[in-house]
């Protein structure tokens, strides 16, 4: 048997899926619906290393969460759009939440949603054709600075109650792309209702309430840029934020949609040279992002950076949340529904 093949066999075999929470019954407190972690932040107070928060992307339907008319919580199946098999899937609502691990990331315990959209402020029919999702709030990269947690995702939900008879795409489009919120890490134990979303002034808006999107990373509707429920799409999503030690910022990679079930074949890249994101408006800082990556013909999704497996990057302890000068580009072709990491980023300043 050839090398290459049996040490992929071998990796194979060996995997252990850690133990995760099973989903609660259709009406029941607790987990519903898919999870992916996006993030997973290492607890500095814990020397053993092992204690783990991560941030999940969690997505549900009307069938996975019916609405509850109590707690508001849960989506209602009336004009509701397609999702990315047309007939045979309706679209999901993603949303933000946090586990916890204490023993090196084995097992893992549900702590609870840190942001989501409600019922209200869903796009549906006739309006919604993106073939994606409803609304909500996902895809976060979440970085830790002094006491918070800085979370940027993706913002699909209309920023305000959606109504069909009054419905705006440039309202739409004004309140969507990539957000930022943040809690305090001492909150994740128990995040629920606790993070704060940028209100365009300061991080005071609710957990589950508009806030307001960083304004440079917005495409301008001139320039193609439209809303999230659109056929033609026209937004950055899918954030990977790290802090660079060579250039002394943050750097983020981001995705764009071009259209139906958010095709595009580009990676943008965008810098905010303040390391406290807390002060005044640094976290809306963001250069206009520029094009970083085009594989035409493809659907490309998911960029981040990844450490080398160099001595210096060991021994700096860098992970996808901390980078040096170099760095390796990883992202997902969409459309083989495989990951790749072909290229290599040298940074200059």
């Amino acid at each position: 048997m050839p090398t290459q093949a049996l040490q992929a066999s071998t990796a194979a075999e060996a995997y252990t899926a850690p133990k995760l929470p099973k989903n609660a019954h259709t009406g029941s407190p607790g987990l519903h619906g898919a999870i992916w972690f996006e993030t997973v932040y290492q607890d500095e107070k814990d020397t053993s290393g092992k204690t783990l928060y991560a941030i999940y992307h969690n997505e549900n339907y009307p069938e996975t969460l019916p609405y509850n008319p109590r707690s508001g919580e849960g989506y209602l199946d009336k004009q509701w759009p397609l999702g990315l098999t047309d007939r045979i899937t309706p679209a999901a609502v993603p949303r933000i939440g946090v586990m916890k691990s204490t023993d090196g990331g084995w097992s893992w315990d549900n702590k609870g949603i840190m942001l989501e959209d409600k019922q209200p402020r869903l796009i549906l029919n006739p309006h919604n054709s993106s073939k994606t999702f409803a609304g909500g709030v996902g895809d976060p990269s979440a970085v830790a600075v002094g006491e918070y947690l800085y979370l940027f995702y993706g913002e699909y939900g209309y920023p305000g109650v959606y109504d069909p008879t009054t419905y705006s795409p440039d309202t739409e489009w004004s309140g969507q792309c990539i957000s930022v919120a943040r809690i305090k890490i001492t909150d994740l134990d128990n995040p629920q209702g606790k993070a704060k979303r940028w209100d365009g002034m300061r991080f005071e808006a609710p957990w589950d309430d508009i806030g307001a999107p960083i304004a440079s990373l917005q495409i301008p509707r001139e320039k193609g840029g439209g809303p999230a429920s659109s056929q033609s799409g026209g937004f950055h999503w899918g954030p990977s934020v790290s802090w660079n030690t060579y250039l002394e910022c943050w750097v983020m990679l981001m995705g764009h949609v071009e259209g139906q079930k958010w095709v595009g074949d580009k990676l943008y890249i965008s810098f905010n040279p303040h390391r406290d994101l807390g002060e005044g408006n640094n976290s809306q800082a963001w250069t206009t992002p520029k094009l970083l990556l085009q594989k035409p013909g493809h659907v490309i999704w998911y960029p981040s950076l990844q450490p080398l497996a160099t001595p210096e990057d060991i021994a700096a302890k860098h992970t996808s949340m901390k980078l040096g000068k170099k760095a390796r580009l990883f992202f997902k072709y969409s459309d083989l529904g495989r990951y790749f990491s072909t290229y290599q980023i040298e940074f200059e300043k």
